[in-house]
């Protein structure tokens, strides 16, 4: 089955901002990699709803609702961590005090959200394919 063009375009997208979330990590940048794997997830999410509903999605950040309208059954882990970090979504990208964000997302934490989103990415891009 070939997917839609939209679709490729996504998962190119999300396969991007994976990429620079790596970077962000390499460079200290900790709240940006919180951020940039939010939104990796949300693209590969938004190939997803494309192919389930053969039309481009509406625009939203909420991770929960994309999979819902998706239609997918992710396994308990993965939807526990799209729940995380849906929730540290808004305080990574608008930190009412950003020092506290600092200290509340520190190089072990941003390094633990790369791996589990570069995991959850896999298996989402793999259903796909």
């Amino acid at each position: 089955m070939a997917l839609r063009k939209e679709t490729t375009n996504w998962i190119a997208l999300a396969e991007y901002d994976l990429e620079t979330a790596r970077h962000m990590l390499q460079s200290g940048r900790y709240l940006y990699v919180v951020f940039m794997c939010h939104l990796a997830l949300e693209k590969m999410l938004k190939a997803h709803v494309t192919e389930a509903t053969q039309s481009m999605p509406v625009k939203t950040h909420d991770l929960i609702y994309l999979v819902r309208k998706a239609g997918l059954n992710l396994p308990s882990e993965y939807l526990d961590f799209i729940g995380r970090i849906n929730n540290a979504s808004i305080p990574t990208r608008y930190p009412e005090d950003l020092q506290r964000a600092l200290t509340e997302y520190p190089q072990p934490v941003a390094e633990r959200y790369l791996q589990q989103t570069e995991e959850v990415l896999l298996w989402l891009k793999n259903q796909l394919m």
